[in-house]
C-alpha cells in the first residue's frame, strides 16, 4: 500500500549520491516557494526508516529552501527490496 505524507527531510536516507542539475534545482526552488511542492518524491519505508532514490532535485530544492518536511509517496517494503535498489 502506498500513502502520501509529509516526512522530515532529516529522516530520509539517500544511499546513492547524485550530482544534481543546479539550474533545475533553482527552478524547482522558485516553483516550490511560490506554489508549494506539486509532485511527491518516492520513498521506501524499510524497518521504520525512509530511503529515497528518486526526486533528487525536489529533495535538494526543499533542503535549500529550509523546509523541515517533504511530501512523499511512501511504499513499505522488506529489506530484500531495499537491497535490490542499492545493488
Amino acid at each position: 500500500m502506498i500513502k502520501v505524507q509529509e516526512i522530515p527531510l532529516q529522516q530520509i536516507y539517500r544511499p546513492l549520491p547524485r550530482e544534481n542539475d543546479q539550474d533545475k534545482v533553482k527552478a524547482l526552488m522558485e516553483s516550490i516557494a511560490q506554489i508549494g511542492q506539486q509532485e511527491p518524491i518516492d520513498v521506501l519505508e524499510v524497518d521504520g526508516k525512509y530511503y529515497g532514490f528518486s526526486g533528487c532535485h525536489r529533495y535538494e530544492a526543499c533542503q535549500r529552501l529550509g523546509k523541515e518536511t517533504i511530501l512523499a509517496r511512501v511504499r513499505k517494503a522488506p529489506r530484500a527490496v531495499l537491497k535490490m535498489h542499492i545493488a
